[in-house]
């Protein structure tokens, strides 16, 4: 995993440390006091989902396929706001007999942004350091939230910092961890907004995905080219990377769509 994410994960250098020391730290210990509670927040393209994919790849066989991996999208599963009631009664339900059956399971919940607020709650009880909940042991379960909440405070913070001529690699954790709180937890948009989640501190990590340069898009591009068995020509390369729109205005520093667009674009080109 660890030399995956330094292979393919462009331009996150603390994604890849926040996310190594969460697994190596969470899976090394054979009595975690609580399961390992990790959150996602960047703009699109940044490499959320991708993470949070490979990830599972390597803990589970059969990743996204396996039977102990559960993913959650608000628009699919939760998508009436009237029937809040119903789908905690079901969430609730259906975390609890998935962690009878398994308790070294996976959740993954997506678009957190486009949450309810409220719902997410009534999960509390199994991501705290209880030893039993509902006369099971769910300890060794994982759960991620990935939210594009936070990715404009995250976007224009590393602005201000490439502004200021401070290197990506020199962001720290604390430069952002604020901005986030701020833009995640306390907006009524927010799946987590007045969350018990946050106040408790029961998530681990929050993990900030910034936003990428043109040169990060070029590598995309490469990876792109690669996997579709295509000839890598740098000509295609700089076209599909200037096809991409750029922010801000003026100085068209970071992708608007991160790598997103990549895959679709080459076709473009060929």
């Amino acid at each position: 995993l660890e030399c995956d994410l330094a292979m393919n994960l462009v331009g996150q250098p603390l994604v890849r440390q926040q996310v190594m020391k969460g697994v190596r730290e969470f899976l090394e210990n054979r009595n975690p006091v609580k399961p390992l509670v990790m959150s996602f927040h960047g703009s699109t393209g940044t490499g959320k989902t991708y993470v949070s994919s490979m990830l599972i790849r390597y803990l589970f066989q059969g990743g996204l396929q396996s039977p102990y991996v559960h993913q959650f999208s608000p628009i699919v599963h939760f998508p009436h706001a009237e029937r809040i009631e119903q789908y905690k009664e079901s969430l609730k339900r259906w975390i609890q007999g998935n962690l009878t059956n398994c308790g070294r399971s996976a959740f993954l919940f997506d678009e957190m942004d486009k949450m309810h607020p409220g719902l997410i709650d009534v999960i509390i009880p199994f991501l705290g350091p209880s030893w039993v909940v509902y006369g099971t042991n769910y300890r060794k379960a994982i759960f991620i939230f990935v939210s594009n909440a936070g990715g404009e405070q995250i976007n224009d913070m590393t602005l201000d910092l490439w502004r200021a001529r401070k290197d990506r690699e020199e962001i720290s954790l604390r430069d952002l961890e604020q901005a986030i709180s701020k833009a995640v937890f306390e907006n009524p948009q927010s799946g987590f907004w007045k969350s018990g989640i946050i106040n408790e501190h029961l998530i681990d990590f929050v993990v900030p995905f910034l936003p990428l340069k043109r040169h990060h898009v070029k590598q995309c591009v490469v990876s792109e080219l690669v996997q579709q068995g295509l000839e890598v020509r740098p000509g295609v390369v700089q076209e599909v990377a200037d096809s991409i729109p750029y922010f801000p205005e003026e100085e068209k520093i970071f992708s608007s769509t991160g790598c997103k667009t990549v895959a679709s674009r080459i076709s473009f080109f060929f």
